[in-house]
């Protein structure tokens, strides 16, 4: 191949490149948008609450804490929310979900939107074998999502609407100190990305957005990681216009902050450099005699 077919490629590589990541997210397409936000009282769920508001959508907002769920509504409401209503739940009860989804429609009289974030608390430590807390956790970080996306399921089928699930890296990449939380993220990516093919099988208008998530600086993340992680954390505020705008856009998949994406990718083809990665960013080094596959 000649230097002007190469230079041609080149040209047509990065032009396409350029049309992949370009950005059509345009806030405004939000107005009166019928919002469910799960995890809304502190950390990215209040910051999608507030981004939303910006934009004039009408919002739910659930979580446990009734009023830390005050404060951000009154937030909400002076940032341009149309509407906001509460429903505190605490998802570690079966009931919850369905309880929050109708009371969601009652609000709103539908759904475009349902934002599941909330997560249980889950320390930050070596597995000591607590099965119970496993147990709970799954509920929460996993049964509880099943739950809410089921029941609002055809409410967002008559809106082609949209469900956006947030994840995190330890979710595509297993990681030190996060076995339980680990192994209900992962439980997301499977069951999310296989109710995507059987929603397009059935011909169902409603998109999923998995978001990976890397190290934000929440309070709660910030507690835990103390003195364990060497990556810098990355702004809630940023992270939660970044899955709103996944959302709004209906991709399958979004990774924030940059160094997720390559991460996510070192783990498939170079296992060895991601042990490293692993070993690096979480100041561990493989015990004499522990196996370094």
């Amino acid at each position: 191949m000649g230097y002007a077919a190469k230079g041609w490629c080149l040209i047509a590589l990065v032009g396409i490149l350029a049309y992949l990541c370009r950005d059509n997210f345009e806030p405004t397409n939000l107005a009166n948008a019928r919002v469910l936000v799960t995890g809304a009282s502190t950390g990215i769920g209040e910051e999608i609450a507030y981004h939303f508001s910006r934009a004039g959508a009408e919002l739910v907002l659930t979580a446990r804490r009734e009023n830390a769920l005050q404060e951000v509504r009154t937030r909400c409401l002076e940032l341009g929310a149309k509407k906001v209503s509460l429903v505190p739940a605490d998802m570690a009860s079966p009931e919850a979900p369905e309880r929050v989804v109708g009371q969601a429609i009652a609000a709103l009289g539908g759904l475009d939107y349902l934002v599941l974030n909330h997560i249980g608390s889950s320390p930050f430590q070596i597995w000591e074998g607590d099965v119970n807390h496993t147990r709970w956790l799954m509920q929460v970080n996993f049964l509880s999502y099943i739950h809410l996306a089921s029941t609002a399921l055809p409410h967002l089928a008559e809106s082609n609407g949209s469900i956006i699930v947030l994840s995190s890296v330890t979710g595509k990449i297993p990681t030190p100190y996060t076995t339980s939380y680990s192994a209900s993220k992962f439980a997301l990516d499977g069951f999310f990305g296989s109710l995507r093919h059987e929603l397009a099988m059935r011909g169902i208008h409603v998109s999923i957005t998995l978001c990976i998530l890397g190290l934000i600086d929440t309070q709660s993340a910030m507690e835990k990681i103390k003195d364990k992680i060497s990556v810098p954390a990355y702004p809630a505020r940023d992270a939660a216009l970044a899955v709103i705008a996944a959302g709004a856009g209906r991709l399958r998949e979004m990774y924030y902050p940059w160094y997720v994406r390559p991460a996510c990718f070192f783990r498939d083809w170079f296992p060895q450099t991601r042990d490293w990665m692993i070993q690096r960013t979480y100041n561990y080094s493989p015990q004499e005699g522990e196996e370094k596959a």
